[in-house]
């Protein structure tokens, strides 16, 4: 057995291994820490002599590696000999436990007491499995600042005393919208990378859609959750058709919808139906414009009028600037360029986007369909500037210059 196969058991068992020693242990951070012991140690033994258990192995591993830690401190000898002698988590994981386990361990990832990029980390390692190094490459930061991230993280839930439970019911619907929030921001990268060399990195975004089945699985009565997941699934649809084979970006308006991935529409449509029997919240109803693009055979053929109602609605339940933004894309498209614009410029009045390549890549389409070259010209130029995403920036200089 190689490391590839180390990984892949690795990335399926994770969470409920992390979850069962933690719940054992009464200690998050010790419970990760047992746990990436024994993968390493896995990584050593297993092309030698394979386990016919590969997950029991890992359990069991993990919690010696979790007795010898608790073993050093002295204060917590009691809590030793209880976990020593527990007799199910020296075999197999409690089936009757896991959903709860994992759904504890996602809140806990995701708990409030974390700033967001700690709770992506963390989330990302402990209920995805991904190692420091693979999420240090999907957000292209440095390693060290990954794993500072994560030991930051780890200890500010122990200094806070952060149990590892379920919340209860009131208190657990007010948390998840910061779970799905984390959930979506691992997925909005990997659909469009904010930096880097590559327009997509869909490794991340697959990784964000696995982890919000999951949890659509654990919290299936609560419907943005499956918002959520017909909104990424959508998405992600889109995702053959969205580059070339050299990772060119492709347009809207030039892919090639064959190539959209009909088993994913299916998919999303299906969740956005489960989200849609108690209203639409904000994820659903960017999955409902998502579900409007999927359904249309063109550009042209979109029902431009319904994607600016569901914006105006979005609009309404979640304010952003970024909503209003694409609320004049589709005006635009629906209205044509004209209001669009005056809706772009009350934002850069307002300030509300400063810095932000998204204003001036829009404001510069609407005055190159108003016939203002010269101004739509140094928008594109100025969005290009502010861009970090090589391939978009290329994109919008490609498009400054055939205004030249």
């Amino acid at each position: 057995m190689g490391t590839a196969d180390v990984e892949a058991v690795w990335r399926m068992e994770s969470a409920r291994i992390v979850a069962a020693l933690t719940r054992f242990t009464g200690d998050f951070g010790l419970a990760e820490d047992a746990a990436q012991e024994a993968v390493a140690e896995a990584l050593v033994s297993w092309p030698g002599a394979a386990p016919t258990n590969p997950a029991g192995w890992l359990m069991a591993t993990a919690r010696r590696r979790a007795i010898d830690a608790i073993r050093r401190r002295a204060a917590l000898q009691e809590r030793y000999a209880l976990l020593a002698a527990d007799p199910v988590i020296d075999q197999e994981i409690d089936s009757d436990r896991i959903d709860d386990d994992v759904l504890a361990l996602m809140f806990v990832s995701c708990h409030p007491v974390l700033p967001r990029e700690a709770r992506v980390a963390l989330t990302l390692r402990v209920v995805g499995g991904l190692s420091s190094e693979e999420i240090a490459r999907a957000f292209l930061v440095p390693v060290p600042t990954v794993q500072a991230r994560i030991t930051r993280g780890k200890k500010a839930i122990a200094a806070a005393g952060v149990p590892f439970e379920l919340p209860p019911a009131d208190e657990r619907r007010e948390r998840l919208g910061g779970v799905l929030s984390v959930l979506y921001v691992i997925f909005t990268e990997g659909s469009t990378a904010t930096s880097g060399d590559r327009l997509l990195r869909p490794d991340v975004a697959y990784e964000a859609i696995r982890l919000v089945r999951t949890l659509a699985a654990l919290q299936p009565d609560e419907p943005e959750v499956h918002g959520l997941l017909a909104l990424c699934e959508l998405t992600a649809a889109r995702f053959p058709a969205r580059t070339e084979p050299d990772g060119t970006p492709i347009l809207l308006e030039d892919q090639d919808r064959r190539l959209w991935d009909l088993s994913a529409i299916r998919r999303g449509l299906a969740a956005l139906a489960k989200a849609s029997q108690h209203g639409l919240g904000p994820y659903s109803l960017q999955a409902a414009i998502a579900a409007t693009h999927a359904s249309a055979p063109s550009v042209e053929a979109t029902d431009w009028a319904r994607i600016v109602r569901l914006y105006e609605a979005l609009g309404r339940v979640a304010p952003s600037p970024v909503v209003e933004l694409n609320r004049a894309v589709a005006v635009a498209m629906a209205s044509g360029p004209a209001p669009a614009l005056a809706v772009v410029d009350e934002l850069i009045a307002s300030n509300r986007l400063p810095g932000s390549h998204l204003v001036p890549t829009v404001r510069g389409e609407l005055l190159t369909r108003l016939g203002r070259l010269p101004e739509a010209r140094a928008e594109l130029e100025l969005a290009a500037r502010l861009c970090a995403n090589q391939r978009e920036r290329s994109v919008l200089l490609g498009k400054a210059a055939a205004l030249s």
